[in-house]
Formats: structure tokens, sequence, C-alpha cells
């Protein structure tokens, strides 16, 4: 039986050139496609600086160092992401706290946060919110950026689902109502550089030592005409470059970044036309915004939503569940969050459901996606 997937790359011959011609190069670790990509993005995206990395997580660790964050300090963030919006704090030796999200958006609940900031001790507040827009649906960050200032925390945007999305006529990654933010180029993203992950940001001193942690800490503006092999390793880093095949791919599918956002959001258009919406809850979008549109999550009966999967899987159509809350996961119970303060993620859980959207969906196949969700639920 064929099987469509919930999401795929897209590659054509441009992609495989633009990679082909690295092999044939003198570099293809790191090199001159490295910096022409963060170049692309940092124009694209409207940054001052961007910094091109291995994947996503690394992204989200070398982040949470660049801000400072070390062992007790506290991050918070969404229950519905992949684990990595989290991971990052526990490598740091930091603490994990979740905030609930919205009903509507699927995105953190801005008045959940609030009322969690103000009856939080201030030795318990955040010093890092990683704020994730799910599916690429953009939180409300004017509203976070204002409690930012009050609470003096600072902004990480895990924006791995959000290449190509704005928030009021702003692209997201230009940074302006966040320290930091992230992408993720993994395949099943927007774009692709088949691994890989980039992060942006406006300042100076944090573009300037995200750089060292990337490559193991390691300065080498140091050689002299005395000493011209000298560098110097000041910062305990990490290995977390991209290469340059990465790098070339890239910036071929950053050309096609806009070709791939207005495909995707036919597609989500139709499904939002067609879709039974009186037993059928589409996550919304905040006023002013628009969607990369990398998910398209779907909240149904937790009675019927496995029959949605199971029929969808009948007929040779992959879904998937963006995400099983993070404190589910064996290691985060240990910690033994209050799930009387998540009743939306919980919920959440029991009902969503990703069916297929990608640049190249057919309009037959999405028509009998429609068709079978429909009959399902009715």
């Amino acid at each position: 039986m064929f099987k469509i997937p919930y999401s795929k790359q897209f590659i054509d011959s441009e992609d495989i050139k633009s990679v082909v011609s690295v092999l044939k190069s003198k570099f293809i670790t790191t090199g001159p496609k490295i910096l022409k990509f963060e170049e692309k993005l940092t124009k694209y995206f409207d940054s001052k600086f961007a910094i091109a990395v291995n994947s996503a997580t690394s992204a989200l660790h070398l982040s949470c160092l660049a801000l400072g964050l070390k062992k007790n300090d506290f991050v918070w963030t969404t229950p519905v992401s992949f684990v990595a919006s989290a991971n990052c704090a526990i490598y740091c030796g930091a603490k994990i706290d979740f905030v609930d999200i919205d009903n509507d958006t699927f995105n953190i609940s801005t008045k959940s946060l609030e009322n969690k900031l103000k009856k939080t001790p201030t030795s318990k507040l955040p010093k890092i919110l990683i704020v994730v827009h799910l599916s690429g649906h953009p939180a409300n960050m004017s509203d976070i950026k204002k409690l930012s200032r009050k609470y003096k925390f600072k902004i990480i945007e895990d924006s791995s689902h959000a290449v190509g999305s704005t928030y009021f006529g702003n692209k997201i990654g230009n940074c302006k109502y966040s320290d930091l933010c992230i992408f993720s180029f993994h395949p099943v993203k927007i774009i692709t550089t088949g691994e890989g992950g980039a992060i942006l940001t406006n300042s100076k001193n944090l573009n300037k030592k995200i750089e060292l942690l990337r490559s193991h800490g390691l300065n080498r503006k140091v050689k002299s005409l005395s000493n011209p092999w000298k560098y110097d390793q000041v910062l305990l880093g990490y290995n977390y470059r991209m290469n340059e095949l990465e790098a070339a791919l890239g910036i071929s599918q950053l050309k096609k970044l806009k070709k791939f956002f207005i495909y995707r959001n036919k597609i989500a258009d139709f499904y939002k036309k067609n879709l039974n919406s009186n037993k059928i809850k589409i996550q919304k979008l905040i006023e002013g915004t628009q969607s990369s549109m990398h998910l398209f999550i779907i909240r149904v009966d937790k009675k019927k939503r496995y029959r949605v999967f199971k029929n969808l899987k009948n007929s040779g159509y992959v879904t998937n569940l963006h995400y099983m809350p993070i404190y589910k996961h064996s290691f985060y119970r240990k910690f033994k969050f209050l799930k009387k303060e998540l009743k939306n993620s919980e919920k959440y859980y029991h009902e969503a459901i990703s069916i297929p959207l990608f640049y190249g969906l057919k309009k037959t196949n999405q028509k009998q996606i429609i068709n079978i969700i429909n009959k399902t639920v009715s």
C-alpha cells in the first residue's frame, strides 16, 4: 500500500547541484558556504546576526549557555513541544517548569504565564522563558515581552516550526521581541539542510559568545607574525558546527521558502474550509500573524481520535501526535509536575492529531483525507 507521510522534505535538481558543487570544492566542513548561509539568513529574517549550527537542539543549548544559564536557575516553557525545548535547561544544570497552553492557539497561554509569575516566589522566577511557536503559529510575543520587562526574564523563541512565519508584519527571526531565536532545518521542517539549525540575534555580545561556544570555545584570532599557528581555548565549548554541504543546501532551499509558504497555506486553507468545524477543533491564529504551517493539527473527541488515526492509516495516510506533553515522558515524571496546573495541555494530549501537510501534497489526496476524517467524527 502507498503511504503519504504527515510531512517530508522537497529536494529538486538545484538543491542537488548545490551539494555536489561543494563535494567538488576545497571545503566540505568549515568554509565560505556557512558564512554565506548566515549572511542570507540575516538578510531574509531581518536580524543583525545568525549562527548556523548542526541542529536546533544545539541551538537551544548554546542559547541557554550564552544567556548565562547555570545550576539551579529556572527555565519555563510550554509542555506541548518536542523534548529539546526543555532538555536544553537540564543540560545546563538548571530547573525546568511548565506553563499551560491556550486552548485555542495551542501555544503558551499569556494569561497562565502572568498568573504563574504573580504567585511564584522571586527565587523561583524564570531566568529564561522559551516560547514555542507550535506548528508555525506565532505566540503572543507582545504581551510576553511586556511581562519579561516586569519580571526580568530573557526570551528565547523556539521557532523550529516557524521559518517563514510573521508577527504583525515582522518576520519571526528578527528578534524584536526576544533575545535569541532558533530555527530547525530538519527534513520535515519548512526548509531543510539535512540536519541543522540556526540562532538569530541582534546582540553583538551574544553572537560573539555563541560563535565561540559553537566551536570548542576556541579563539583563533590571536595569531601573530611570530606565532601564526596560535589559537586559544577561552571557554568550554562544543562541536556544534554546521558543515559546508548543509549550508549549501540551506542556501538553495531558502530561495524556495516563499513558494513553500504559499503552497502550505493553500493546503491549510482547504482543510479549514472543508473539515467539519462542528466536530473538529482547528488551531487558531492570533490576529495579525501568518503561519509557516509546518503542521496541521486538529483536535477531535478523545473517544474518536484513535478511529481517525486507524482509518487514515488503513487508507495509506500517516498521522502523528505533536506532542505528548514533556512532563509525561519517563525522564520528566520524576520531577512530579502538577497536572492540575496544566489542564489544557492534558486535554490537548487526548485530542490532538497532526494530519498530512507538505509541499507537493496533491489535492486528490487531501480530499480523501478530509472525507475520511469527516465520516469518522460524524
